[in-house]
């Protein structure tokens, strides 16, 4: 008897809920990362990340006021853990990737993303004691290496290349960290906590933002900066995109798989740029495609095994 794609799916998402998720959140911020790269020289990382983060608070409020969800009963510990993720994960984290994306580019700063699977994993091993067992780190190990071998590849003279290497890699190791650390906070909330998706993305978005006001002080940028029609409506777009489905995606990964294979597979999402380097007429070269193979395998490893 055949199974149809919508049985295939169906099963999919009622086996895997926290692995689908993860993936979903990867696609869309790869989605995102395109738009923000194009911007990133027109307003600063501070300053964009302030502005992605309001947008994205408005659209989750709307969302929870139409769906008239109500203000989950938790512990005053819980509701600390996510506001402190949202603080360094996204508020610290997010400033850090942007300014990251500005010195290096898009390929190498996504690079310096993949270091967050291993940093969570061992940190949830210390602080969860989330066991992990020896075949999905090597599946997380494969991931990464895939993703890592994507993203390293020469590319036509037309990208931009880094304008500052050694502070690029400086703001992409203190990305990594703060989203591995962010992503530990949150687990620890979660996996204790009835709180929805919506709820936890809105918490630690909130919180993200407001780590960011007592910079704008030294944000000199900030006085100066008049962001265009086009600008905004990047953001916008992006901040749909990625930061209010990305997110709550993320927050669903986290509270239904282990935290060390939701942040694998949400960055994952070097992998997706590829269909869209195809649709802008850039023909995915032979070792992204074996870089995209090697990574999948790891997937499948984390999901089989």
């Amino acid at each position: 008897m055949l199974i149809s794609i919508e049985q295939l799916l169906n099963f999919w998402l009622v086996k895997y809920p926290g692995e689908s998720a993860a993936l979903g959140a990867a696609s869309l911020w790869a989605l995102s990362s395109v738009v923000y790269g194009s911007l990133g020289k027109e307003i600063s990382p501070i300053y964009l990340n302030l502005l992605k983060g309001a947008i994205a608070i408005t659209l989750l409020g709307l969302t929870l006021l139409v769906r008239g969800e109500l203000f989950p009963a938790m512990t005053t510990t819980n509701l600390g853990l996510l506001l402190l993720s949202g603080a360094i994960g996204i508020g610290l984290g997010d400033t850090a990737f942007f300014a990251a994306l500005n010195c290096l580019g898009a390929r190498r700063a996504l690079l310096m993303e993949t270091l967050a699977p291993p940093i969570t994993a061992v940190l949830a091993l210390i602080f969860l004691q989330e066991r992990l067992l020896a075949s999905v780190w090597g599946g997380i190990l494969l991931t990464v290496v895939g993703v890592a071998w994507v993203v390293t590849e020469r590319v036509p003279l037309t990208e931009n290349y880094p304008v500052n290497l050694r502070k690029g890699i400086i703001w992409g190791i203190i990305a990594a960290i703060c989203l591995a650390i962010g992503g530990i906070l949150a687990r620890a909330a979660l996996v204790t906590t009835s709180i929805s998706p919506l709820w936890a993305a809105l918490l630690r978005i909130s919180a993200g933002v407001v780590s960011l006001l007592p910079l704008l002080r030294i944000e000199k940028s900030y006085f100066v900066c008049k962001p265009t029609l086009r600008v905004v409506v990047g953001i916008s777009l992006a901040a749909f995109m990625g930061t209010y489905l990305g997110i709550w995606l993320q927050q669903t990964a986290i509270k239904f798989t282990e935290v060390g294979i939701a942040l694998t597979l949400t960055n994952t999402a070097p992998l997706f740029i590829l269909p869209i380097s195809a649709f802008s007429r850039e023909k995915p070269s032979i070792r992204a495609i074996l870089g995209a193979a090697i990574a999948i395998s790891g997937i499948a490893i984390i999901f089989y095994f």
